[in-house]
């Protein structure tokens, strides 16, 4: 557990790697190509799209499998990390998460996380973010990881809060649907609230 003393022995930092991008119902795992189509569709259905992306505006499937992937490269010294989310029960892929932008100085990421339509309201969401925020604080060594979501979007604003994300402010009417303007917030984590919240008190 996080605030532990130091390894001394081999299998602590197995049991380390082994649970760092699972657990009992989710695995976060390298995008494949196989999994790129399934993506791609996802991004692009427009019931969720107005959820997440600032115009409805679907894209060849080609540029959007090639958008996640440059995503997901995950270079070892690289800022960004990017993986397919699966159940682990059946092994479904379920969506895709990324932090981006973390790179020295400033260890500052941004969270973006998309699930398969017929995923949500299964807790699915909170367990990757809170896999991907212990992936980001304790092994890439972030000290921020923030996000910003419509303000509209009322259920991922619930998931991001149960995840410990803190709201910041508020971007007035940064949105359009519908013909109207809409609000944009600001969300994140610090590392130093992080590990209190998951260290055990002594």
């Amino acid at each position: 557990m996080f605030g532990e003393a130091q390894w001394n022995q081999m299998e602590q930092a197995q049991d380390y790697g082994k649970s760092l991008l699972c657990d009992e119902q989710v695995d976060l795992r390298e995008v494949e190509p196989e999994d790129l189509a399934q993506l791609a569709q996802w991004w692009n259905d427009p019931r969720w799209a107005v959820l997440q992306q600032r115009i409805i505006k679907p894209r060849p499937a080609q540029s959007v499998t090639e958008m996640l992937a440059s995503w997901s490269v995950n270079k070892p010294h690289s800022g960004d990390a990017g993986f397919s989310i699966f159940e682990c029960q059946d092994g479904r892929l379920i969506g895709h998460i990324t932090l981006s932008g973390g790179s020295l100085p400033h260890r500052a990421a941004e969270l973006a996380i998309m699930l398969g339509g017929d995923q949500v309201n299964r807790g699915y969401g909170t367990r990757a973010i809170g896999l991907m925020l212990k992936y980001g604080f304790a092994e890439m060594g972030l000290n921020r990881i923030g996000l910003k979501v419509a303000a509209f979007n009322t259920r991922a604003v619930r998931t991001y809060e149960k995840a410990g994300f803190i709201l910041e402010g508020r971007e007035r009417e940064i949105y359009f649907h519908q013909g109207r303007f809409h609000d944009q917030l600001i969300f994140s984590v610090l590392s130093r609230d992080y590990f209190a919240a998951v260290t055990p008190a002594s």
